[in-house]
């Protein structure tokens, strides 16, 4: 009696060990396959990890005496920028 269960018993047993081999296999060249093509994806992509973020600089202060606006240059540089009237204006209060 034991012999007749054995039988389908093992055969049940390596069909589930064949499955797990072949998943196995099959997520390992699945993995394989995407890190290939993630690598040629880094090599061929034009999008850059660092993205340049304007960065601030004081160059000058800007003082308010009854009806005029003062400006007082730290840098030199910034003042054909600031004649040209190439500025923008930002309200920090809402």
């Amino acid at each position: 009696m034991s012999l007749d269960l054995l039988i389908p018993f093992g055969i049940l047993l390596t069909l589930v060990i064949y499955l797990i081999y072949t998943r196995s296999k099959f997520e390992k060249d699945i993995v394989q396959l995407y890190e290939k093509k993630f690598e040629e994806w880094k090599d061929t992509s034009t999008v850059n990890d660092k993205e340049e973020v304007p960065h601030k600089e004081l160059v000058g202060l800007l003082y308010k005496t009854k009806y005029k606006l003062h400006i007082e240059l730290l840098d030199e540089k910034v003042k054909p920028t600031l004649e040209k009237g190439k500025f923008t204006i930002n309200n920090l209060k809402g």
